[in-house]
């Protein structure tokens, strides 16, 4: 039995873990060498790194008797989600989609997008903490609101290069490899005397309760900026147990 896992996010990590000890052969894809570097090892998991369109996602489905498409990349990859989900419907490919578990309401702003965000930023004092990725730099790069912006990405060349390309100097990027603590979040707001953390609805995994706890604590202002949509899926807990019950 073959799995075709897509995602290197924490949801992704673990599943291929679980398969594995559960003697099933899992092929893990995930975009960069870095998010290679990620993924556990064992037998039975091989990993598929690269960027894949959708002829290439076709092509790599065919190529393995695969019994489903596990689809555990970021809640915010909406493109990538299509997708795989469009090339399973073509090839009569069982498709399961690992969704985060939403959160409810909160001490938080809300925005729909990042560049509504960022233009809430330009209207609040103070530094700001950027926890959305090396790939949402764009609306929080422009003159008078990039000098009080301190991007924390994953700490790959790609993501360090994006941060320059958008104009923030060395001094303002914080290049790290989470999960991150409350007690590490707190640190950094006070180091940094951050005024403002922007993240996204990223869920337990994404690490959104100790951004929330680490705001409240410190009088730190949170935005949130709301997932693009909501998807109907299995959290992983769900997927554990329905896969236990339904094996193919």
């Amino acid at each position: 039995m073959e799995v075709l896992l897509f995602g290197g996010t924490t949801e992704g990590r673990e599943l291929a873990l679980w398969l594995a000890q559960r003697d099933c052969r899992v092929t893990v894809c995930v975009a960069t060498d870095y998010g290679a570097t990620l993924l556990p090892e064992g037998e039975g998991i091989a990993v598929h790194t690269g960027r894949l369109d959708a002829a290439g996602m076709e092509e790599l489905m065919k190529s393995r008797p695969f019994c489903c498409v596990a689809d555990a990349t970021h809640p915010y990859a909406v493109q990538v989600t299509a997708q795989i989900r469009a090339c399973c419907e073509k090839l009569d490919l069982p498709y399961r989609r690992i969704v985060r578990a939403e959160e409810g309401a909160g001490d938080f702003l809300r925005c729909a997008s990042l560049t509504d965000a960022a233009e809430l930023c330009r209207e609040l004092p103070g530094n700001i903490l950027l926890t959305t990725g090396s790939k949402e730099l764009a609306p929080f790069a422009q003159p008078g609101l990039r000098e009080r912006c301190y991007p924390r990405v994953l700490p790959s060349v790609s993501s360090l290069e994006a941060c320059q390309a958008a104009g923030f100097p060395p001094k303002q990027i914080i290049a790290m490899q989470g999960p991150f603590s409350a007690e590490l979040n707190r640190a950094v707001i006070r180091q940094l005397d951050i005024s403002v953390l922007v993240t996204k609805e990223s869920g337990a995994a994404g690490g959104f309760e100790e951004k929330c706890a680490a705001a409240r604590d410190t009088g730190c202002r949170l935005i949130v900026v709301e997932r693009p949509t909501r998807e109907r899926g299995e959290t992983l807990a769900e997927f554990q147990r329905n896969w236990e019950v339904q094996r193919p």
